[in-house]
């Protein structure tokens, strides 16, 4: 197989967006936080910028269904699964354990003893409980997402299977919506697919090249997420200006238009996937890592430099679980996980592949219904 090149410019996407997430919390929120007071109260001067790092959460979204499809392409669901087994549970895990031992020691935080172990199963969200740590919403959103692309992936994905689910996922939800269904709205997150399909439709204009079609979907998406982000705008993050949001929206969907055709390719550094590598469990821990952290230094020290202190161990403490145990954890579980498949592939399949001639789920020659070809490979930020 030929080695992709990395799209090292969607690392520092994501790290930008990790880091808007951060900066709100620490200075743009409006509700109680690791501060005494909430944070925009704390730092007036930045609050109306960073207030909108909320938003920061609507790029992962977009990077994350790019990022997944290329994820699953060419591969079945177990081994997607798999996937993201490996990518989100070692640190997630750290992040449960560390709001569990900052309740311990410091009796702040929701880290309450009978909330550890569901929230461990990242399903606490399913069965009506408290997450440990508020930004574990995102995850279970995220993880309505990945059953969807497992269902993909055992269907096949192909170019035509994925023009399919995208129009499917996308009415569908606006057919929740209108019908009220809860089920549906469960099941297909109206609210945030959008993003995701935007990300689909990016991936696949990447790397099949673009059509009148795929642009429909980006920009039907775009739409969808206008309208989304305004009703949060009135009614969850109360206050934040349509307008503001509505750029910023537009300058999400831009910016990965931009990945998506080439033109950040001159931003590929090697350097860069070390901030790839950090959002995770920057995002995971830095809320947590916050409320012992700045009781203990604040109001001592100058609050500028307070908040240096909190960004900076969050990094530092972002690196040590990635070096520590995502990278460790990932390698122990991926083995295990693998092995466990292996009885549910008959002794024939391999012989049967190779004889003929199977190309792991994609589709002939460009005529008679085939799939387009691919342009060269690049391989996307793991996300």
């Amino acid at each position: 197989m030929t080695r992709r090149e990395r799209l090292s410019e969607l690392d520092l996407l994501r790290f930008a967006a990790a880091l808007a997430v951060v900066l709100y919390h620490f200075t743009g929120f409006g509700g109680a936080g690791a501060w005494p007071v909430p944070s925009q109260e704390v730092f007036p001067e930045i609050a109306p910028v960073t207030r909108f790092g909320y938003l920061g959460v609507d790029l992962f979204f977009v990077i994350s269904g790019f990022v997944i499809l290329m994820s699953a392409w060419g591969r079945g669901p177990g081994e997607f699964g798999i996937s993201r087994l490996v990518r989100l549970m070692p640190a997630y895990w750290v992040s449960v354990l560390l709001g569990a031992a900052v309740y311990a020691l410091f009796r702040t935080g929701h880290g309450v003893p009978g909330l550890i172990v569901p929230n461990l199963t990242m399903l606490q969200g399913g069965l009506g409980l408290r997450n440990v740590d508020a930004v574990y919403w995102t995850l279970w959103v995220e993880l309505h997402f990945y059953v969807l692309a497992a269902v993909l992936a055992g269907i096949g994905i192909t170019y035509r299977s994925c023009l399919v689910f995208m129009a499917a996922w996308m009415l569908g939800g606006v057919f929740a919506d209108e019908a009220d269904s809860k089920i549906l709205q469960v099941m297909l997150v109206p609210t945030w697919s959008c993003y995701f399909i935007a990300g689909m439709a990016l991936y696949m204009i990447h790397r099949f090249g673009p059509t009148l079609l795929l642009w429909g979907y980006v920009a039907a998406s775009y739409l969808i997420a206008l309208r989304w982000g305004a009703w949060r705008a009135e009614n969850v993050f109360r206050g934040a200006d349509e307008t503001v949001v509505s750029a910023v929206i537009t300058g999400i969907f831009a910016v990965m238009i931009l990945v998506a055709t080439g033109r950040l390719s001159r931003l590929r550094r090697r350097g860069l996937t070390v901030l790839g590598a950090l959002t995770y469990p920057l995002y995971l821990v830095h809320s947590q890592l916050a409320l012992p952290l700045l009781d203990a230094v604040y109001p001592g020290l100058d609050r500028w430099a307070a908040l240096a202190v909190a960004v900076g161990a969050s990094l530092l403490a972002a690196y040590a679980v990635h070096r520590l145990v995502e990278r460790p954890g990932a390698a122990w579980m991926r083995a295990r996980l693998m092995a466990s498949l292996k009885p549910m592939r008959p002794p024939e399949e391999t012989s049967t592949l190779v004889a003929r001639g199977d190309r792991g789920g994609r589709g002939g020659a460009d005529l008679d219904g085939g799939e387009p070809r691919d342009r060269a490979p690049v391989e996307a930020a793991r996300t």
